[in-house]
């Protein structure tokens, strides 16, 4: 154990001659070294240079937990119609059993100048279908909720991971150093797999996405202690410095515990939120004409205020519909994909076109889906998992749909496609690590440059796999 007072290569370099052996140091590592250097000796989160130009700034994932059917929203399929009530040709396995064909209850419209065609679920949402590419040949590892939800946010489905958002914000800290460069939303409490979804695992913990309950419309509960009654600024002030001292000091010995350094660094974010993020939270700010455009409901609230977020500068904002798998939908699908779009669709197509309106769209990269898709074929009953009825659908990871809009995709495009029935994704697949790679790519990051060191080995939140998919880039 060194002591407190001992002096590494870069400290002697910066206190030995009053800093002149810093300074060489710098000439020597370059410019943009020099602006690193400053930037980590101030805040990790601070704006980082992307390894090529971005085409995206900031990111919004709607999630819609719990496996949204592709083939009653994004990919019609008009040849199960045909089937229904009879076996089709091309059954794969699934989680439980599942039966005959089983027929959308919903229409499908084309809209835009693309003519793609969507479900009467999100006709609001279609109005901006020539911003949107819907890719409709995803597919994932297993048809299991916690697994899928892992693989989706955190590259692996087993093992303890940094998050999407998290990898981002190590990559590219953010713009606004009052913000969280992460937040994750979720109303009424957690998903499946809880905070896992948006951990920073092994990254430093400044890196961790700040959950936020959106059933809560007060700035007090949805964000605990934003406000101190009992001192002023200043006080307050003068208070963290002594204690930021402490800390600091205690940090010396400790060879950069990373622990520590994130309490630090969390304390100083928490005192400079209390005015931004006050203000970036409370909707009431807005013209009234916006908020009849997002409509009313949660989903309207916390969809607008993603929209605040990344006006603000902040990196990554992700927005669940609520707690547990409201989208996993064994029995009455109709009804229950029916209430939930209707809690989402108009939020979702005012947020598109309020993106548009301000000049955001084109740097802010919006992206809808679930951790899969659902069967085309009917659930039958399983005793323990679900109620007995037959009009639900089973879990589906061999084919399904997620979409993008503005931050540099091609908009109004499909790529890829299922089968004919929606069973299997058969052109054009994208699996998860695929869509990783994407994202990243649009947010000027090389995936596999996008490394952190632990354990001995370099880790990546597409572990050894991914690739891009240009196509879909403009």
């Amino acid at each position: 154990m060194f002591p407190s007072n001992y002096l590494d290569r870069r400290k002697f370099l910066q206190q030995t001659g009053q800093g002149l052996g810093m300074l060489g140091l710098a000439a020597m590592m370059g410019e943009q070294a020099l602006r690193d250097t400053a930037h980590a000796s101030t805040s990790p989160m601070a704006p980082k240079m992307p390894h090529f130009p971005a085409k995206a700034k900031h990111v919004i994932h709607i999630f819609c937990n719990g496996g949204p059917s592709h083939v009653d929203t994004f990919d019609p399929k008009p040849k199960l119609l045909e089937y229904a009530g009879k076996e089709l040709p091309n059954n794969l396995p699934t989680e439980r059993k599942t039966g005959a064909a089983f027929p959308s209850p919903f229409k499908f419209k084309k809209y835009g100048e693309s003519g793609i065609e969507v479900s009467e679920l999100f006709a609001h949402t279609a109005e901006s279908i020539d911003d949107i590419c819907v890719i409709r040949g995803m597919h994932a590892d297993v048809p299991n909720h916690e697994p899928s939800l892992l693989l989706l946010n955190c590259g692996d489905a087993r093992l303890p991971r940094p998050s999407m958002g998290s990898w981002v914000s190590y990559g590219l800290g953010t713009e606004n150093q009052n913000l969280p460069g992460f937040i994750a939303m979720c109303p009424n409490g957690y998903p499946i797999t809880e905070s896992a979804n948006w951990r920073s695992a092994f990254l430093p913990g400044i890196y961790q996405g700040t959950y936020i309950d959106t059933q809560h419309t007060a700035i007090e509960k949805l964000i605990e202690n934003i406000r101190n009654n009992k001192q002023t600024s200043e006080q307050q002030r003068e208070q963290l410095d002594l204690v930021q001292s402490l800390n600091r000091k205690h940090l010396e010995g400790r060879d950069a515990d990373p622990v520590l350094e994130a309490r630090i660094q969390s304390l100083e974010l928490a005192y400079r939120m209390q005015m931004d993020a006050s203000d970036a939270f409370d909707i009431n700010h807005e013209p009234k004409h916006i908020r009849e455009m997002y409509g009313e409901g949660i989903h309207a609230r916390q969809l607008l205020i993603a929209r605040r977020l990344v006006e603000r500068g902040v990196r990554f904002v992700q927005l669940w519909h609520g707690a547990g798998q409201p989208w996993d939908h064994h029995d009455d699908i109709e009804v229950g994909h029916r209430n939930l779009s209707n809690e989402l669709d108009k939020p979702l197509g005012a947020l598109l076109k309020d993106l548009k309106q301000r000049g955001m769209l084109e740097d802010t990269l919006v992206m809808w889906g679930g951790e899969f898709g659902r069967t085309p074929t009917v659930e039958l009953p399983t005793p323990g998992s679900n109620a007995g009825k037959v009009n639900g659908r089973d879990h589906n990871h061999w084919g399904y749909t997620t979409w993008l809009a503005g931050g540099g995709v091609k908009g109004g495009t499909v790529h890829g496609a299922t089968d004919e029935f929606g069973f299997q994704a058969v052109e054009n697949k994208v699996h998860v690590h695929d869509l990783q790679a994407t994202v990243l790519k649009l947010l000027g990051l090389d995936h596999e440059r996008l490394t952190y060191r632990f354990a001995g080995r370099d880790f990546r939140l597409t572990d050894v796999h991914g690739k891009p998919v240009d196509a879909i880039i403009a």
